[in-house]
């Protein structure tokens, strides 16, 4: 197939990390379609050209999401695949996390994920195919201590995903999600957020044990480039398949809490938290 008639898929989130590796093998592997991201100015983005579109896209405004989808379906004239990659992480107790921040949380993470699909899905029916994958967490499907919000926001997306996958299979279209365990990324720095200021609180010597392990588990993470190969896997299997995990501590991680009692589980919780 020449590239002038290969698949199209859009990525949100492509300026760094798992977005932008999987931009970069879309595009490796002759797809065509746009990297978007907010600022494609202040990014390492992807090379455009005419098969790769790199284009403004915010999540959390609605105008946005159409003018980035709306671009990409007048310069390509479809879309075969939509990542919903976009999203941060919320990290420190609940008590203590505004209001603000817990709305952008939702914002970015689920309603996000909400616009973007809602906007492509007439294009993609109209096609009679598509693929939509969102690009959750092994944090949708196991909890730690001090991630409550950005746990709420990657399990809803798993339940979201698995849903939605029932009801647009009728229309040919597919709805998967990808769960990757740790990253190799700046997930940590830009893109994790803290909903506490330093100093003493409540919630200061739990806190400093789960900051302390997590500090110590760095460094045995996936890279980027792999997540984005299970992205490309989940985009071209063809398969009814609904969830993804991606890199080897995500299934191993998944594969224990499934063995494990309920007492068992948050024991194996606290132990690797520190507490």
């Amino acid at each position: 197939m020449s590239i002038e008639g290969s698949p199209v898929v859009l990525i949100t989130g492509a300026s760094t990390g798992i977005g932008h590796a999987a931009a970069h093998l879309f595009a490796e592997r002759g797809w065509r379609g746009a990297a978007t991201m907010r600022n494609p100015s202040a990014s390492a983005a992807p090379a455009q050209d005419q098969h790769v579109a790199v284009l403004p896209l915010d999540v959390t405004d609605p105008a946005s999401v159409k003018a980035a989808v709306a671009a990409t379906l007048e310069q390509f004239g479809r879309i075969d695949v939509v990542v919903n990659n976009a999203g941060y992480g919320l990290f420190g107790p609940f008590e203590k996390a505004s209001d603000e921040q817990i709305r952008l949380q939702f914002a970015t993470n689920v309603d996000g994920v909400f616009a973007v699909t809602r906007e492509v899905l007439p294009a993609m029916r109209r096609q009679g195919s598509g693929t939509i994958i969102n690009v959750a967490s092994l944090g949708g499907l196991i909890t730690l201590p001090f991630f409550s919000l950005y746990h709420a926001t990657k399990f809803a997306v798993v339940g979201f995903t698995e849903s939605l996958s029932f009801e647009l299979a009728p229309l040919g279209i597919r709805a998967k999600v990808i769960a990757p365990g740790g990253v190799a990324t700046d997930f940590a720095g830009r893109s994790l957020a803290q909903t506490f200021a330093e100093g003493e609180h409540a919630y200061g010597n739990t806190l400093s044990k789960v900051m302390a392990a997590m500090t110590a588990r760095r460094g045995n993470y996936s890279s980027p480039k792999s997540i984005a190969e299970t992205i490309f896997t989940a985009a071209t299997d063809g398969t009814g398949r609904v969830l993804y995990l991606a890199g080897p501590d995500a299934e191993q991680a998944f594969a224990l809490r499934q063995s494990l009692s309920e007492a068992e589980r948050l024991e194996m919780v606290r132990q690797h938290s520190g507490l």
